[in-house]
């Protein structure tokens, strides 16, 4: 409620509020499922149709110039969402993301005139902000998936409004560069659990922070790194919506070091040495 109402009370378009309700819901799903675990099925099922809804709304692509703009962006705000569920597995790792992501693309939206998904931005920065200190380590209080999941709808859809008046590779890049951390976080997970053989839907001590804790980060250590990382990769898409640097240069960037960032992370032994020789014999 301390996100939703400051920007309902600021904005009355419908874009937004059509976020807004989608967003509620998501959160709504996420709260039953703490209580009472859903069906993988019912929780894509519900974070389908809210996405459809906010691409409904305007916030798709403009890539091939036919349906697959409105596909993927409500398959990417699904995978987000979920990734920001997935990301919240360490003490403050997902709150200090989340807070960062949040107040950094709170900037472009405001240059591109989107002043209510701006606002909402600064008011989810703000919560996550008030979290944080609860919830770093040691951790007092959780987020669980009503609030990991609302995060990640929130800031995969509101990635969505700000570069939905770019062109093909800056409405690509732009969403892409902001929830960098998430992304990489969850490619690492899919494809050890590929690898290993494990299920992918079974959580497990395999992301990105168990894999920096295995380096010899300490908790906090881990959080502010991944933190640090999402404020320079959201920051990045300032230069292109300023026409500094073309989209295409920062979009190739940040996949070259996101495929380079799982491919070193994947090396950090993460299971049990038995499933290991299992997996390269």
């Amino acid at each position: 409620m301390g996100v939703i109402v400051p920007t309902v009370v600021t904005s009355d378009g419908i874009r937004l509020r059509v976020l807004l309700v989608a967003a509620g819901a998501v959160a709504i799903l996420g709260l039953v499922d703490d209580m009472r675990p859903l069906s993988p099925h019912s929780r894509l099922a519900v974070e389908g149709l809210a996405a459809v809804a906010v691409v409904g709304a305007g916030g798709h692509v403009k890539v091939f110039g036919n349906w697959v703009d409105y596909v993927l962006p409500v398959l990417w705000i699904v995978v987000i969402t979920n990734s920001f569920n997935l990301l919240d597995n360490m003490d403050g790792a997902a709150a200090g993301v989340a807070c960062v992501t949040s107040a950094s693309l709170a900037l472009p939206a405001m240059m591109v005139g989107q002043r209510g998904v701006s606002v909402l931005l600064v008011a989810l920065a703000c919560g996550c902000a008030g979290f944080l200190p609860h919830n770093w380590t040691p951790a007092r209080i959780f987020m669980g998936d009503a609030g990991s999941l609302f995060i990640g709808f929130v800031i995969s859809a509101s990635a969505l409004f700000v570069f939905a008046r770019s062109d093909g590779d800056a409405s690509v890049a732009g969403p892409l560069m902001v929830t960098f951390v998430a992304t990489v976080d969850t490619c690492v997970v899919l494809v050890s659990r590929r690898r290993a053989g494990r299920p992918l839907m079974l959580g497990g001590t395999d992301h990105v922070s168990h894999r920096l804790r295995r380096l010899g980060l300490s908790t906090g250590q881990v959080a502010l790194a991944l933190s640090g990382t999402a404020a320079v990769t959201c920051l990045a898409v300032v230069p292109i919506l300023w026409g500094w640097v073309p989209a295409p240069v920062p979009l190739a960037v940040g996949i070259g070091l996101g495929g380079v960032f799982v491919w070193l992370l994947l090396k950090v032994p993460v299971y049990p040495k038995h499933e290991e020789q299992l997996r390269t014999t």
